[in-house]
Order: structure tokens, then sequence, then C-alpha cells
């Protein structure tokens, strides 16, 4: 049987990536507030009054994640629900004042996170970098994926 040298595997440098990205976070942001999150923080912040449907199209995560998020960062007083006045079946989203100020004291930790992690690219590649990502994320065959049951 060949053997192969795992580092020439995209999943294996990307799981790598992110095992670093983990560790950035918990050393550089919070061990209490995921980047996931922030994200959903950051998101709120943008769109005040945006559904759980809408995070999840936002964030490309499933209803059952997002809701326990959501479920999560209410608890915590980050963010509050609140009955849409034009469709009473549906709740609609805003940060608190607590969770506004949270998310003001994250920025610049998550931009620390950002330059730990890309420190040893120079600025072009840093764009080349994200840019690659981007392109690889919404290929056809990783949005196939997104139907994907086991999602």
């Amino acid at each position: 049987m060949e053997s192969h040298d795992v580092s020439q595997y995209t999943g294996y440098l990307i799981r790598r990536a992110q095992q670093a990205h983990v560790a950035a976070w918990q050393r550089e942001v919070s061990s209490e507030i995921t980047s996931v999150q922030f994200g959903v923080m950051n998101v709120l912040s943008q769109s005040p009054g945006a559904s759980q449907t809408e995070l999840c199209a936002r964030l490309d995560l499933d209803r059952s994640t997002i809701a326990d998020l959501v479920a999560r960062l209410e608890r915590r007083g980050i963010l509050e629900r609140v009955r849409d006045a034009s469709d009473k079946r549906r709740n609609v989203l805003h940060l608190t004042e607590a969770g506004a100020a949270e998310l003001d004291a994250l920025l610049p930790k998550v931009a620390r996170v950002d330059h730990v992690l890309t420190d040893g690219l120079d600025a072009e590649d840093r764009v080349t970098l994200r840019r690659i990502l981007t392109v690889m994320l919404e290929s056809p065959s990783v949005e196939a994926l997104r139907g994907d049951p086991m999602r």
C-alpha cells in the first residue's frame, strides 16, 4: 500500500488551520463566546431584527444549531427574541445593550486572531488566501454539500 504525505491533502490543511483558529480564539478572544456566537452577534449588529432563518442563511448553519446558539446567547443576556409586529408567528432577534457592548469589546480581539493566523503572510497573500477560500466555498461541489442531511 502506497503512503501519502497528509500535508498534500486540502482537508488536512483546513483541519489544521481550524485547530489553529480555535486555539488563537480561546487565547486572544474568549473561552466563553465562540467564533460562531460572535458571528451571530455580528450579523445582528448589521441586521437588527433578523430572524433565525436569516441567521441560518447568512452564517451557513442549520436550524437546530442556530436555535441552540440563540438560546444560549439569550440566556446570557446578549440578545433578545421579540415577536415580529407584522407576523406574530415569527420571532426577530436584537442584540441587547449588553450584547452590543460585548461585541464592541470583542471586535479588536477578533482582529488580533486574524493577525495571528495570517502573520506569516504579506498583505497580497492575505487577500489571495481569502479569495481562494471564498472561491472554494462557493464552488458547485462544495455548495452541493449544503444539502447534505449529515450537515
